[in-house]
């Protein structure tokens, strides 16, 4: 069906065409998939391998960590 697509995907249920670009190539990389869908000039493109998140935010790891520490505990099995 194809009508899907973008950076949702195709919904399609096969997931080896999620990484459609508007040209119609599959990327095999997320950062590649995403800097296909980049406005010129408006962002800068994403490096090869997207940094990790808790990287940039000192402390973000443990906090998250005893979040979802919670959340698999007793009260909520």
């Amino acid at each position: 069906s194809r009508q899907v697509r973008g950076l949702c995907g195709t919904f399609n249920g096969d997931q080896r065409d999620e990484f459609t670009t508007p040209e119609g190539d599959v990327e095999p990389g997320v950062a590649a998939f995403a800097n296909a869908f980049r406005a010129a000039g408006a962002c800068p493109a994403l490096p090869p391998r997207i940094p990790d998140p808790c990287d940039g935010f000192p402390g973000s790891r443990e906090r998250a960590e005893a979040a979802c520490a919670v959340l698999m505990g007793p009260a909520f099995q």
